[in-house]
């Protein structure tokens, strides 16, 4: 019997011989543990990039490959590159701006039909309360993500203060403890690295422990005896996907945060911590009967394309702005000190596809949400009583 390690001590002459002789060769693939390990010696050197790039391909493989083909692996210093790692490397900014452009295709009058008929399907669109039902009258996918509803299918609460600005998923809300805030249950994310840097109240009211606000949390609520509270509403890709006024507030500012544009599906907020501070966002922020009150709605994958209707100076997913920034406007002007009077239930804004809406205000603290996490929700309906 033959080791490949005989063909580095041996000659080929000896193993050509073996073969004409008819002698039985048998062939024993050996791991090559002490060339792996000079290898990952090597790839240690490198930048971390580097390595990154060169550890993906084994990775994926390591997540695809059944039976752990790759474990053995392991065993001699390599370790697969995270799943979350490998995930926040998409560039799904770009393939957001690419499939916005393909959204804007108009469809030729004969294909519109099955194509939104397979979305109806796969998704569970309701099209009974479309405002247009004929589906030949949506040029593109664009136009058909961003249908109107009839008015009379979502009825504004008049009873209650706040109301659901869209329809979703109830992903979470209560009561914003030690300055963060769930994403989904059990997954937190900061309130200070969710809504940037606190120099946009100069817009509002007095704060009233301006000498000594204490913590993030404490320097946003305005007025004795409330607390802030959080409501998170999560728009799926078959959900009406405009978003309205919650309350009757003014908005006085609004901060703009480039960012990636990961799916904030409830699995995948589940997966990555602080998802929702990685992807890019609106911060609308001003003030309702009850003191701070913020809406901030949040992009996904293909939702690169957040817009806000009174303000037409908004660009998301543009390429001029890079990740880890911020962009600030403020609606207060010489002309205009009030800021944009928002009344319940006014349009606001729009998504393609589907996204998220996190809505945090400060409210008596004898504020109840009516609400269980994971339910289906609609515009207009409430979101809590006091």
């Amino acid at each position: 019997m033959i080791n490949m390690g005989d063909t580095k001590i041996g000659s080929w002459r000896n193993l050509a011989l073996k073969c004409h002789r008819g002698l039985p060769v048998k062939f024993r693939l050996q791991f090559p543990q002490l060339a792996l390990r000079r290898r990952l010696g090597q790839l240690s050197c490198m930048s971390r990039s580097t390595v990154r790039l060169r550890s993906w391909p084994l990775s994926i493989l390591y997540y695809i490959l059944p039976f752990g083909a790759l474990k053995p692996l392991a065993k001699v210093g390599w370790r697969p590159t995270s799943r979350v790692t490998i995930y926040k490397s998409i560039p799904t900014r770009l393939l957001s701006r690419a499939w916005g452009r393909l959204n804007q295709v108009d469809l030729p009058t004969w294909l519109r039909k099955p194509i939104f008929r397979l979305y109806i399907w796969t998704f569970g669109v309701n099209m009974k309360e479309a405002a247009i039902e004929d589906l030949q009258h949506y040029r593109n996918l664009g136009e058909f993500f961003r249908r109107k509803l009839k008015p009379q299918v979502r009825p504004v609460c008049d009873s209650h203060c706040v109301i659901s600005p869209a329809d979703g998923k109830i992903l979470h809300f209560g009561r914003v403890k030690n300055c963060e805030v769930e994403q989904v249950k059990g997954v937190t994310y900061s309130l200070e690295t969710f809504l940037g840097p606190r120099n946009w109240t100069e817009n509002l009211s007095a704060n009233r422990n301006e000498d000594d606000p204490g913590t993030y949390q404490d320097a946003l609520v305005t007025k004795e005896g409330n607390e802030l509270f959080h409501c998170v509403v999560y728009l799926a890709p078959g959900d009406y996907h405009c978003f309205h006024s919650p309350t009757d507030w003014r908005v006085a500012h609004r901060r703009h945060f480039p960012g990636s544009l990961m799916s904030v599906n409830p699995g995948v907020a589940r997966w990555i911590k602080e998802l929702f501070c990685h992807n890019e966002r609106v911060v609308l922020s001003g003030e309702w009967t009850h003191g701070f009150f913020s809406l901030t709605a949040v992009g996904a994958t293909n939702v690169g394309s957040i817009r806000i209707y009174f303000d037409k100076e908004l660009r998301t997913n543009n390429p001029r702005y890079s990740k880890g920034t911020y962009n600030d406007f403020s609606y207060v002007t010489n002309n205009n000190q009030e800021g944009v009077s928002m009344r319940k239930g006014e349009h606001l804004g729009e998504f393609n596809l589907g996204s998220t809406i996190v809505l945090l205000f400060e409210a008596p603290r004898d504020f109840t949400f009516n609400l269980k996490a994971g339910q289906k929700i609609r515009f207009g309906e409430p979101l809590g009583t006091m």
